[in-house]
């Protein structure tokens, strides 16, 4: 902007040149002015980002063997302490992330290792600290962590899996990734599996809900059809989260949330988290700071302020806006905000406040369902059927293995009676010689 803005001055010949130099001044007075104002406000207001991958990172670059890296500063990714603290990230959520090949295999025991490790890193690192609650979360005065499952193919259609989930930890899970699950259609046609038609959310996936909202775990919409979320909006006794997503009216992607989401999202009181990913905001292009900020303005104009947040999708996404490559970068993208006329009250809830009401008022349903018992159901092996899924039932045995059974125990008593009779005829020999 500043070089297009000096062309049009070096225009006009009447212009001074200590004209000139007062207005290149002014303008670098101003954004230093903006860039203090984004300081003071991130120091007073820490982000709590919805989404980051760096657990993905980990098994991808050391096989989770924390003892081969150091957090502190990890060449090749976007996250690492020192630039949380850059970036003035006062809360993450980490996502405990598997793939969807992983469906109806092994699942549950690799989400089950992307928490160890999460919480291991968190735990093992003095910067970190584990938090399971929205007053732990508020408080925190060191990094906190947050657990999410992304995609619920993790649990393997069992509510128990869910509730042992929530045992150690996990507080926020989407319902999908880029695969359906047996109970909920995903957003992405990459995978066949259990291709439905007009089938957004099962019956099962209703209880899964239901359960979600009984624990006090956060729904997660994001990676999830429209269908899929619109049907999670009519039923979610408490505000749902769209962890990582962006504004469709800004960049047509189908992960990202069209503007009639939105207006239900408003009246359900939950939140989108902006995801940075240029492929989301800036359409395939790499973009630029500016054209991420167009979605937290779009999102605010029709939902209102209080429903947005940031979900950056570090270390998920390859390619990010120029000036908003790692999280170190969040402080720039809250001062353009700032040169937008964003408000303190706005920014202060983008950055956490937003968050951690919607963490409460999920609390809060839960406090009210604390007389309901854990969700029973059981998904039909016709909806979930796989060569994995064991059916468990008493084998029956046939009489005729019965009397094979028997045919052999006699064989083995003849057996040992003969030897029997061998031995002691031997020690009669053996005492006579």
């Amino acid at each position: 902007m500043l070089p297009l803005q000096l062309a049009k001055l070096g225009k006009l010949q009447c212009i001074h040149p200590s004209f000139i130099f007062v207005f290149m001044l002014c303008i670098m007075t101003s954004r230093t002015q903006l860039a203090e104002s984004a300081l003071k406000l991130m120091t007073k207001y820490p982000l709590i980002d919805g989404h980051n991958d760096l657990a993905l990172q980990l098994r991808i670059l050391q096989n989770n063997r924390l003892r081969l890296v150091d957090l502190h500063s990890i060449s090749n990714v976007a996250t690492d302490i020192n630039r949380l603290r850059a970036g003035h990230v006062g809360g993450q959520v980490f996502a405990a992330y598997v793939m969807c090949t992983a469906q109806d295999k092994d699942a549950v025991r690799l989400t089950l290792e992307q928490i160890d490790v999460i919480r291991r890193m968190c735990s093992e690192y003095p910067e970190f600290e584990l938090v399971t609650s929205a007053e732990a979360l508020r408080t925190s005065e060191k990094i906190a962590c947050l657990i999410s499952i992304e995609g619920g193919h993790a649990i393997d259609s069992s509510l128990a899996a869910l509730r042992m989930f929530y045992q150690l930890g996990v507080r926020s899970m989407a319902l999908t990734h880029t695969c359906n699950t047996p109970w909920a259609e995903s957003s992405s046609k990459l995978y066949q599996f259990y291709s439905r038609e007009n089938n957004s959310l099962t019956e099962f996936g209703e209880a899964v809900v239901a359960e979600m909202n009984r624990l006090g775990m956060m729904i997660d919409l994001s990676h999830s059809s429209w269908d899929t979320a619109k049907a999670v909006l009519e039923i979610s006794r408490a505000p749902v989260i769209f962890s990582h997503s962006s504004a469709f009216a800004v960049c047509g992607h189908e992960r990202n949330v069209p503007d009639e989401l939105l207006r239900v999202l408003k009246e359900n009181k939950g939140l989108v988290m902006v995801n940075l990913h240029s492929g989301f905001v800036a359409c395939g292009g790499k973009g630029n700071i500016s054209i991420a900020a167009d979605h937290f303005d779009h999102i605010k104009n029709v939902t209102g302020a209080e429903s947005i947040g940031i979900g950056a999708d570090f270390d998920g996404a390859s390619k990010f806006p120029y000036g908003l490559e790692d999280v170190s970068k969040y402080p720039a993208l809250i001062q353009e905000l700032v040169h937008r006329n964003w408000t303190e009250e706005e920014l202060a809830g983008l950055l956490r406040l937003n968050f951690l009401r919607v963490f409460q008022q999920v609390e809060q349903v839960r406090d009210e369902l604390v007389d309901a018992l854990p969700g029973e159901e059981e998904i039909p092996f016709s909806e979930a059927a796989n060569p994995c899924r064991l059916v468990l039932r008493p084998t029956k045995r046939s009489a005729r293995a019965d009397s094979s059974a028997s045919s052999q125990t006699s064989e083995v008593v003849h057996s040992s009676l003969l030897l029997s009779a061998m031995c002691v005829i031997l020690l009669q020999q053996s005492a006579l010689i």
